[in-house]
């Protein structure tokens, strides 16, 4: 079967079983308001019934989700981890050059406190930096 008409097959499908839900919960509705008493509780049972049925098949279509996805959630987590300690390291690299143009006040200068805030920050992201690639390598 050729790709063209499996997406035909299941299109037409679909239509067909919209068109179908649609015209039984309109039918539904008509019935149980023109019901006498007796069916109604027919109709709620049966509606009970059909709720738990749609229950059940929402959980086991969402556990089928679940278990396709859960190679890509790991890869995902990989991913994320990455491109967070990525942008930590440009941070830190920032920081860095802040800190390259303040070395003549290491100690005593005028920009003493900017140098101090500097290699603060660099180290903060380096950290933060490395610790995310380590995390991302331990999965």
């Amino acid at each position: 079967m050729r790709p063209e008409s499996i997406g035909r097959a299941l299109g037409i499908g679909l239509r067909v079983a919209g068109r179908i839900a649609s015209q039984r919960m309109a039918g539904g509705a008509e019935t149980a308001a023109s019901a006498p008493a007796g069916l109604n509780e027919q109709a709620g049972q049966t509606r009970h019934v059909a709720g738990r049925t749609a229950g059940q098949t929402a959980k086991g279509v969402a556990r089928g989700v679940g278990g396709f996805l859960r190679p890509f959630r790991r890869l995902g987590a990989i991913l994320w981890l990455e491109m967070t300690g990525a942008f930590f390291l440009i941070f830190a690299a920032v920081s860095a050059s802040f800190l390259w143009k303040n070395r003549a006040s290491y100690a005593v200068g005028p920009e003493h406190r900017e140098f101090v805030s500097a290699a603060a920050m660099m180290a903060v992201f380096l950290y933060l930096g490395i610790s995310s690639f380590w995390r991302a390598r331990r999965r």
